[in-house]
């Protein structure tokens, strides 16, 4: 009979002395995780700081839009170098006063974007003409060639280079 209180005593304290050796484990797991926690945020605002100071402010934003050039700068009318061998007066061609700004070209359709000095933008399809006499009539991926009358022919590119010339290519 004394055998049996005696493993009955030692079971009991052992549970007893397990639960509280949990206990204080337990306490001893959430401090670390608190700690592990706190010093994660640290890490994360001097990350935040560091990366704010060598970032700086944020950079103002142009006040044109670089999708239109020097157009949206104000102030005249854009200018296009031309090249051409007669000194013919170019004030009536309104090609002069438009930018090529895109191509586009499909198995079906094609298009050429044309923008002036004042912002707009003029999209024009195979055959159709711009003003009165200057027709567009042939794409290449760098420039637009267009018809002034039958025997001469203007070609504008990207950089706004206009060519009078009197064969298509």
């Amino acid at each position: 009979m004394n055998f049996f209180k005696v493993v009955i005593f030692l079971l009991i304290s052992f549970l007893v002395l397990n639960k509280a050796i949990a206990d204080t484990t337990e306490k001893d797991i959430l401090e670390k995780a608190k700690e592990i926690n706190q010093k994660i945020k640290q890490q994360e605002s001097d990350k935040a700081k560091n990366i704010a100071t060598e970032v700086g402010e944020e950079e103002p934003l142009p006040l044109n839009d670089p999708f239109v050039g020097d157009a949206s700068l104000g102030g005249g009318a854009t200018t296009a170098t031309i090249v051409s061998d007669n000194d013919e007066d170019r004030s009536g061609l309104s090609l002069y006063n438009f930018k090529l700004v895109g191509i586009v070209t499909g198995e079906y359709e094609s298009y050429v974007s044309l923008i002036n000095s004042s912002g707009e933008i003029v999209t024009l399809q195979m055959n159709e003409e711009l003003s009165p006499g200057v027709k567009l009539i042939a794409l290449k991926p760098d420039e637009a060639i267009f018809e002034k009358d039958s025997e001469s022919y203007l070609k504008i590119n990207f950089k706004n280079q206009i060519k009078e010339t009197s064969d298509i290519f």
